[in-house]
């Protein structure tokens, strides 16, 4: 008898983990697309929906990670301060705009939160509200081609949602990029540079025949496409391991990992089960890995898995 009770309270133990088990629901981007694919974002925003997300994270810089803004956003941390000698925050205005209703506010609420953000050096919700303050919460007709137009704000103006969670990490992408342009010079004497020729070949046919039968979004986040993005990426393609080439694939895993703990950090910090996050594609691999080995109290969500 003993060991039923203790059976069945280990198994009820489990049942409540798995419910109240916070996950991330990782969905990769293609970044710009062509013209001729600009509704390669519908399928993907469907997706999004049906999710139902609580949260929605996005490739984009926290506002306290001077180092990344410095390193990729210099121009619009230049903008953010030099707007902040012309305008300052009213914290009870900001609060109580923060407070109300999306679908209770009005252009100019848009407007100020929009440059309240950039002040406060928050690229996603400033892109957020002044795309708000265009396109008010019918969002724009004309696809953007990007994430942002086509998939985040559309996404968050169906939820409801006031904020935008960063996540971005480019505190060592002055040398990522410096290694990249390494191994790839090198790569066309020792033979690894066939080897990208290869992948990207692969990729290209796959990305055609897709988005044909406009299915672009969901090929791009095929398990088939992100681990060749992420061979391409973290340099794992290269037969010869040069010492820049081993230096890219480690600050490709860095960069994935600080991305990762970013989100576990905030996803910890609130309330919300279901989180949403939009990233590249070529990340899919990467930070699935690092979710899986460094925090697999939270539960890890592809399309592919659907």
């Amino acid at each position: 008898m003993k060991l039923f009770s203790f059976l069945f309270s280990l198994l009820l133990s489990g049942m409540l983990f798995a419910q109240d088990q916070k996950e991330v629901f990782i969905i990769g981007t293609m970044h710009t697309v062509p013209k001729v694919v600009k509704n390669s974002y519908k399928p993907l925003l469907k997706i999004a929906k049906d999710y139902n997300p609580d949260a929605i994270y996005v490739e984009r810089v926290r506002p306290e990670d001077t180092l990344s803004l410095q390193n990729y956003y210099s121009r619009f941390l230049a903008h953010s301060d030099s707007v902040s000698q012309i305008f300052q925050v009213d914290t009870e205005q900001f609060d109580a705009l923060m407070a109300m209703r999306l679908a209770d506010m009005k252009n100019e609420d848009f407007e100020y939160l929009s440059r309240s953000f950039l002040v406060q050096r928050d690229y996603a919700n400033y892109s957020y509200y002044r795309y708000l303050s265009r396109h008010d919460l019918k969002g724009s007709k004309r696809p953007y081609r990007n994430e942002g137009g086509d998939l985040t704000a559309k996404l968050a103006i169906a939820q409801q949602m006031k904020y935008i969670y960063s996540m971005d990490d480019q505190q060592e992408n002055i040398l990522y990029t410096k290694a990249w342009r390494t191994c790839a010079t090198e790569g066309i004497k020792n033979g690894n540079q066939e080897e990208v020729k290869k992948l990207v070949r692969q990729l290209y046919a796959a990305d055609v025949f897709a988005a044909i039968f406009g299915q672009l979004g969901k090929q791009n986040n095929s398990l088939a496409a992100i681990e060749k993005m992420h061979r391409l990426n973290s340099f794992e393609y290269a037969k010869v391991q040069t010492e820049a080439c081993s230096l890219g694939n480690q600050y490709w895993d860095n960069r994935n990992r600080r991305m990762v703990d970013n989100i576990a950090e905030q996803v910890r910090a609130q309330t919300h089960q279901r989180n949403i996050v939009i990233v590249g594609a070529g990340h899919l691999y990467g930070m699935k890995e690092a979710f899986e080995l460094y925090h697999p109290d939270i539960k890890v969500r592809l399309i592919a898995d659907l």
